[in-house]
């Protein structure tokens, strides 16, 4: 009994290592190599037969001169027909043996060649890649200028593949030992800071302008063209334009101190890179305390979006004078509007000294200056800003007109807040004006 039973496990055991033999035996296919196997002699392009797919180890067994080994899934293509591997072989051909060292720290690989596409995986620096071709993709700028390089498919030592942008990499050719050919191209000194030099070229605003821009409520007194931050190409000069700083500089390169931070060369500036459009400048003054400015780039004419606004701001006054050019009211006097923006303001002693000061004349100017928040904008039609003649603060009406007239309504006390008119005074006069003669 005993015999019998060994002798049907070895008949077992000769039917299960010809059945191993006959499907290792049996090619299902063809794949291209992406990357290096140097110890057996294999660079990336080659084809090579493929006998066994693995999804449990997550590997191919293949075929070298010598017998077979087994290879990681992500190193090479899906099996096909011999000479559908040799045409895909023909895509990766432009980059055969080519892989590149990545410069920057923390540079994303990207599903899509789209410098706002999700990140796949963030590479480290002097981290080894594999280039497997180049695509067409969103152009990558620095401010209003296109950096240089090129959208490459990608793939690193675990597997991951997506698209990177090459102007922080540093392509070089393998050999068969999976060797470098040629000199080491790593970044000098003068190369870590490349990418901020571009950077510098462009024109940098502070965020709020992009805020405004967004929002479309631009605040003509604050969007000032000339408060930027940004290197002439030309003259090589640094200029920092703010309200309370006015600064010029000899810009002679940067060092690159950790992740996306430069500090520049003999210039009391450390400059932080969060995107390829935001920027973090620290400024330190003759006081000695650093400040931080975030600077964007803006894509629109400030000239433009300004001048709008102060055409959008006029046609509204003149809807007014429309109305009426003078208004009179029993309580608080006779208000006429002129074709200057002026105004005259006679009798308004009701108003004296809570809303108007004493020290003010019945002459000055009017203009439009705040936005209503969008639960006001249902009430009124928007804020009047009245700078009296003689009085240093300026006094502001919510208004609203109205068929026989105009409505004020007090604006002292009320939440100003970034140019927009949030919430209204907690007990407002109110004040009616009937159009004049």
């Amino acid at each position: 009994m005993i015999n019998a039973m060994k002798k049907i496990f070895c008949i077992s055991l000769f039917i299960l290592a010809a059945l191993l033999f006959s499907s290792c035996s049996k090619i299902m296919g063809y794949s291209v190599l992406l990357w290096n196997l140097p110890e057996y002699e294999l660079q990336d392009g080659d084809i090579v037969p493929v006998y066994i797919k693995s999804n449990i180890s997550h590997v191919y067994v293949i075929g070298i001169p010598n017998g077979k080994v087994e290879v990681p899934l992500w190193q090479l293509t899906e099996p096909l027909s011999k000479r559908k591997a040799e045409k895909q072989a023909e895509n990766f051909s432009a980059y055969s043996h080519i892989y590149a060292s990545v410069v920057l720290d923390g540079l994303p690989i990207r599903a899509e060649p789209v410098n706002t596409a999700k990140q796949v995986y963030r590479l480290r620096k002097d981290e080894t890649i594999k280039v497997l071709y180049k695509g067409d993709g969103q152009a990558v700028m620095a401010g209003k200028n296109p950096l240089e390089g090129d959208w490459l498919n990608v793939l690193t030592s675990d597997g991951t593949r997506g698209w990177c942008f090459s102007y922080n990499l540093r392509l070089f050719e393998t050999d068969s030992l999976g060797q470098r050919i040629g000199t080491d191209d790593a970044p000098t000194e003068d190369n870590s800071s490349a990418e901020l030099d571009a950077l510098l070229t462009g024109i940098w605003y502070p965020e709020t302008y992009k805020a405004m821009i967004d929002s479309g409520r631009i605040d003509t007194d604050k969007l000032i063209l000339s408060y930027n931050f940004h290197l002439n190409p030309e003259t090589q000069k640094l200029s920092f334009i703010m309200p309370k700083i006015h600064e010029e500089w000899d810009y002679t390169g940067a060092v690159q101190t950790s992740t996306n931070q430069y500090n520049l060369n003999n210039i009391p500036i450390v400059i932080t890179v969060r995107r390829s459009n935001f920027i973090v400048v620290r400024y330190t003054g003759a006081s000695g305390k650093p400040e931080d400015f975030n600077l964007v780039t803006i894509t629109e004419n400030i000239n433009e979006l300004v001048q709008a606004e102060l055409d959008r701001r006029k046609k509204e006054l003149e809807q007014i004078m429309m109305l009426a050019p003078s208004f009179k009211s029993e309580s608080y006097g006779n208000l006429r509007f002129n074709a200057d923006h002026s105004f005259v303001w006679n009798n308004n002693r009701l108003l004296v000294p809570a809303v108007i000061s004493s020290s003010a004349r019945n002459t000055g100017s009017v203009r439009i200056k705040y936005f209503l928040s969008r639960s006001l904008s249902t009430v009124y039609d928007g804020v009047l800003t009245f700078k009296f003649d003689g009085m240093e603060k300026e006094v502001n009406f919510l208004y609203k007109i109205e068929s026989g007239g105009l409505r004020f309504e007090d604006a002292t006390g009320a939440v100003i807040k970034n140019n927009i008119l949030m919430e209204r005074a907690l007990s407002p006069l109110v004040l009616f004006f009937s159009k004049g003669d």
